[in-house]
């Protein structure tokens, strides 16, 4: 089972909270970037195609991948590696400033060939180089799985219309999405997330998964409903929470067809929402973007067994 993951590598520059005496620190990310090294550190063979600098923080970035087991393809250089500031609260909720561009221009490589695609955040939407990424995508999509996580950063997204509209399309693409509750709210302020999951089941996907931070998660598929309270954790910040959570779903659904996909029942659900949800909750436990390997995380699914589960 190989998988593909697109998009862009970021630099995070963690600012501690104000009056805490702590420097600041440097962490490889990047939302795609984060999922492909959760599923390297998870034992999956796994290419990130993406774009990075030959500055010091690519250099730190690259190797960071490559040792987790990621093979890393740089579809375009440019003249920098791109950033982010992230800024915490007392409560370790992260908020970013970035300095971005995403113009990737080359293609996935091609071998080995994905048997799953993942796309997501700032390079799925972000022109010129969300072309590319649409466009392998619908090249790829015929003979693999695909899935995306928008991963809404509102600084980068534009004219909010047109925005909704890009991650519709990313949508509608896809088998299985992932957003969080604070991606909905901003996509589609005051709607209940069910709605929406029900209303993205509708342009294509067979299954949407929707994270509620502390409240837990949700999974969705045409048949079904299945909601997870969250593993009780102390956060340290949640840097990368989403992205972990997204890595150890794909882990979970390896070598699972769209047929497959479609077909996932209540007790697949809770395994599901139940490995996913282990996988944040060690990654919140530590500070930045460090998703478990898989004896960790196959020791956290027994620590953090679901304290509540509803199917309808």
């Amino acid at each position: 089972m190989s998988f593909l993951v697109i998009g862009e590598c970021v630099a995070d520059i963690v600012r501690a909270p104000a009056g805490s005496g702590a420097a600041d620190r440097v962490h490889p990310g990047g939302s795609p970037a984060n999922v492909a090294d959760g599923l390297g550190r998870l034992g999956r063979d796994v290419t990130l195609l993406t774009q990075l600098a030959d500055d010091a923080t690519g250099r730190l970035i690259e190797a960071h991948l490559k040792g987790a087991g990621v093979r890393v393809e740089v579809g375009d250089a440019p003249e920098r590696t791109p950033s982010a500031v992230v800024g915490l609260d007392a409560r370790g909720q992260a908020s970013y400033t970035f300095d971005i561009a995403w113009t990737l221009k080359g293609g996935a490589p091609a071998e080995p060939a994905p048997r799953h695609v993942h796309i997501g955040s700032i390079a799925a939407v972000t022109a010129p180089g969300a072309a590319t990424v649409l466009a392998e995508t619908e090249r790829l999509r015929e003979r693999a799985t695909v899935s995306y996580d928008p991963n809404v950063r509102p600084a980068l997204m534009g004219e909010h219309g047109s925005a909704v509209a890009r991650v519709e399309r990313c949508v509608a693409l896809s088998d299985l999405v992932k957003a969080s509750d604070e991606d909905l709210a901003w996509l589609y302020p005051g709607e209940d997330p069910r709605t929406v999951a029900a209303r993205w089941l509708a342009l294509g996907p067979a299954v949407v998964l929707v994270t509620l931070g502390a409240a837990g998660s949700f999974a969705v598929t045409r048949d079904r409903t299945v909601a997870a309270e969250a593993p009780p954790v102390t956060v340290v910040d949640t840097v990368g929470a989403g992205d972990s959570f997204m890595a150890a779903v794909l882990d979970t659904l390896a070598g699972r067809g769209r047929d497959a996909l479609g077909a996932l029942g209540a007790e697949d659900l809770v395994e599901l929402l139940g490995r996913a949800g282990a996988a944040a909750a060690v990654t919140v436990s530590r500070a930045g973007a460090q998703p478990p390997g898989r004896t960790e995380l196959d020791a956290a699914r027994e620590t953090f067994a679901l304290r509540s589960v509803r199917a309808w």
